[in-house]
């Protein structure tokens, strides 16, 4: 789609998952390094939101690179925990975008609940096939 004729990215989503087995380690909680997909997902389902998607920047020779990640972990998630990941751009440049994330404990075990259990930012830069920077399509930055 002819960068004319993007929608502007929202600035904010969330969407909610259920924490699979697969995401935990051998005690049922959820394992630090999957937090990483999930705010991946959360950009991606901005990116949806704009009718864009990771696979069509790439194929137009814009790539975002993930160069700075922060996350504090507050409360253990569990196994079969519904999660809530809130995303948020929180500015960007004519290069860099910068995200944050909660991550929100929805239920447990029935129980319906609003925990923040993560609080997380990311720093991520747009680069050519070159992997040099180069500026962000015009609807995606400053």
């Amino acid at each position: 789609m002819p960068e004319s004729q993007q929608a502007t990215p929202p600035v904010t989503g969330s969407f909610q998952l259920r924490v699979r087995y697969v995401e935990c380690d051998p005690m049922g909680v959820v394992h630090h390094s999957s937090y990483l997909p999930w705010m991946e997902m959360g950009r991606t389902e901005l990116l949806r939101e704009a009718g864009q998607n990771y696979a069509q920047l790439e194929a137009d020779g814009v790539f975002l690179v993930v160069t700075r990640v922060e996350v504090k972990y507050r409360r253990p998630i569990k196994y079969d925990d519904l999660v809530e990941i809130r995303t948020k751009v929180e500015k960007s440049s004519k290069v860099k975008l910068h995200h944050s994330y909660e991550i929100v404990l929805v239920e447990r075990g029935g129980e319906t609940s609003e925990q923040v259990c993560a609080i997380a930012t990311t720093e991520l830069a747009c680069v050519g096939e070159d992997g040099r920077p180069r500026a962000l399509p015009g609807w995606l930055g400053a």
